[in-house]
């Protein structure tokens, strides 16, 4: 593994200290301790378990990632799109619930979005180059 890949992989670990908080405040939206509605509960759920799975795809694709043929943008660009996903979609989720009695998205639904377009762009620069090496 590149030491480049090597220290982004450490990050990403670090994040997972985040999610854990992310279910520790889940578990007191479910018990009611959190008044929410229940677009926002269904948010925060998907916002949870977006950031988790994201964030392992973001390791595996570490893994993969050096032994691509990709070189210069292409290559950062498979190394941070799926890390970045992780954060955008899950924040998207999380942003666009944000407000007392909120029932649909706010206006920050774009950021949901843009992590999905940064997942799409990961994950094709990923396979596309895994596949020409």
């Amino acid at each position: 593994m590149s030491d480049p890949s090597r220290i982004i992989a450490g990050v990403v670990l670090l994040t997972i200290v985040t999610i854990e908080f992310g279910g520790w405040f889940l578990t007191k939206i479910v018990r009611g301790q959190v008044p929410m509605t229940d677009f926002q509960k269904a948010f925060a759920r998907a916002g949870h378990a977006h950031a988790g799975v994201l964030v392992i795809l973001s390791l595996v694709g570490l893994l993969y990632v050096d032994a691509t043929g990709l070189s210069g943008a292409w290559l950062w660009i498979g190394r941070l799109a799926l890390p970045v996903a992780a954060i955008l979609m899950s924040g998207g989720f999380f942003a666009s619930s944000a407000g007392a009695g909120r029932t649909q998205p706010n206006q920050f639904l774009w950021v949901l979005w843009l992590g999905a377009a940064a997942l799409a762009v990961g994950v094709l620069t990923l396979g596309i180059g895994l596949i020409t090496a």
